[in-house]
């Protein structure tokens, strides 16, 4: 006869040891299958926290971008509010120019001229209304040279006046909200 079969509590004392062994068995691996699971749930979470991080930093160039161009967009329009009017202002200072000329040729008498009356007046009138739209104008005369508001015609020498000074303006300039719509043509002096 078999010892299973003498013993039958040998057989179960042996399925119970090895049920023992076997919950051992899991108890010592449960730690290492928590600690799989934690590491697999650590790097799905760092994965996860790397895509937040990579959606949060686009959002912001996003935003970002939005505010350059709605800013671009606010500047745009100031400056075509600012300069719509500058193929206007040059014409028309073409116009202030030949007032300007009318009253030096017209011979200056001593009596009253209701015709250079009324030319002055146009042009003071004119002048005021440019005023009004930021147009300025640039009588350099006197003042040292500069590149950016003048165009120096010619150079003459003058002991008188220091080197790079303007001497006579032949055309004035004009600005439009401080950019130049025209520049002065003027005569510079140069080192005697």
């Amino acid at each position: 006869m078999s010892e299973q079969q003498k013993n039958p509590n040998l057989d179960a004392e042996q399925v119970l040891k090895s049920e023992t062994q076997n919950e051992t068995v899991e108890e010592l691996l449960e730690p290492e299958v928590e600690l799989l699971e934690e590491v697999t749930e650590n790097d799905e979470l760092a994965k996860a926290l790397e895509e937040v991080a990579q959606y949060k930093e686009a959002a912001l160039r996003a935003h970002a971008d939005a505010q350059n161009v709605r800013r671009r967009a606010e500047q745009d329009v100031e400056k075509a509010h600012k300069f719509g009017v500058e193929k206007f202002a040059k014409a028309i200072v073409g116009v202030a120019d030949n007032l300007e000329r009318a009253l030096t040729s017209a011979p200056e008498t001593g009596e009253s001229d209701p015709v250079r009356e009324g030319v002055e007046l146009t042009l003071k009138d004119l002048l005021e209304t440019l005023a009004r739209f930021e147009v300025a104008v640039v009588d350099p005369h006197g003042e040292p040279f500069d590149p950016a508001l003048h165009q120096a015609i010619t150079m003459m020498p003058n002991p008188e006046l220091e080197p790079n000074t303007v001497m006579d303006v032949v055309q004035k300039g004009y600005t439009l909200h401080g950019r130049l719509l025209r520049p002065a043509m003027v005569v510079v002096s140069s080192a005697a």
